[in-house]
């Protein structure tokens, strides 16, 4: 398999942002602290603050180098499946690229304007910076946060359900050496 995608299959780059993307999201969900700012910024909790944030840039970082190789890349077409499964895939792929911004983003400035400096890495904080901007922004990373890990979920679900119900290559594109189940004879 290449780089870049076929009309069946995601290529091993876009395979790897995927894989990536989704074990960095869901070890920075079960690693946050959650709760008001003097838990999440308890000196107790500073190591799993620092890690949080770390991977929550990391998937910054990432989806940006993602989209910009998605751009160039092949995507896989679409196997055959009724309109509204196709506009419900769109629309939850878009969603969750949106979260994957939205959900660092408003940590970063909600923390940036509540008083609190943003360490990513160990190499040095950035901010705070003055403002009240800090807490709603809070809250409503929290709120993305469990909305994405719903739709994620939701977004598994389906892929399992194409592979092992409708039998089509919805999963197998996206996943490394699992065969195409629609190509298996005598099914």
């Amino acid at each position: 398999m290449s780089l870049s995608g076929t009309t069946t299959r995601y290529g091993r780059l876009a395979q790897a942002f995927h894989w990536l993307t989704a074990l960095l999201v869901l070890i920075a969900f079960l690693v946050s602290a959650g709760g008001p700012p003097e838990r999440v910024y308890s000196a107790a909790r500073a190591s799993t603050l620092l890690l949080h944030e770390s991977l929550g840039f990391t998937v910054f970082c990432l989806l940006v180098v993602r989209l910009i190789w998605r751009r160039f890349d092949r995507i896989p077409d679409a196997p055959a499946m009724p309109s509204w499964m196709e506009v419900a895939s769109k629309a939850t792929h878009w969603a969750l690229y949106a979260l994957l911004f939205a959900v660092p983003a408003t940590a970063m400035v909600g923390a940036l304007f509540g008083g609190h400096p943003v360490t990513v890495y160990g190499l040095g904080a950035i901010g705070p910076f003055s403002g009240s901007w800090g807490a709603p922004l809070a809250e409503i990373h929290g709120t993305l946060g469990d909305v994405m890990m719903w739709i994620a979920g939701l977004h598994a679900a389906a892929a399992i359900f194409h592979h092992f119900f409708l039998r089509d290559r919805v999963l197998s594109q996206m996943l490394p050496g699992l065969p195409d189940p629609s190509s298996r004879q005598g099914g």
